[in-house]
């Protein structure tokens, strides 16, 4: 399995948090919003110039900056 950051991920492509390299309070931001460890994401669709990305997870779609997204680390699950 192949490990790399949200941003990289294709569309329709899934794939599972590893790690979330991020300290602060956008941390908490984002485990509140359920993006923990072994989660599960299905990349929807990026922006036209890349962002922001919209995601799918437990139940919900949620759109996030690239920025935030390049430090969340996922492996690509086939």
């Amino acid at each position: 399995m192949k490990i790399t950051s949200l941003d990289k991920i294709k569309d329709g492509q899934f794939c599972q948090v590893i790690k979330i390299n991020i300290d602060s309070e956008i941390k908490n931001r984002l485990l509140d919003m359920g993006i923990v460890t072994n989660t599960k994401i299905k990349m929807i669709k990026k922006a036209p110039l890349g962002d922001p990305i919209q995601i799918y997870l437990r139940g919900y779609n949620l759109s996030i900056r690239k920025s935030i997204a390049e430090k969340i680390q996922v492996e690509v699950i086939l």
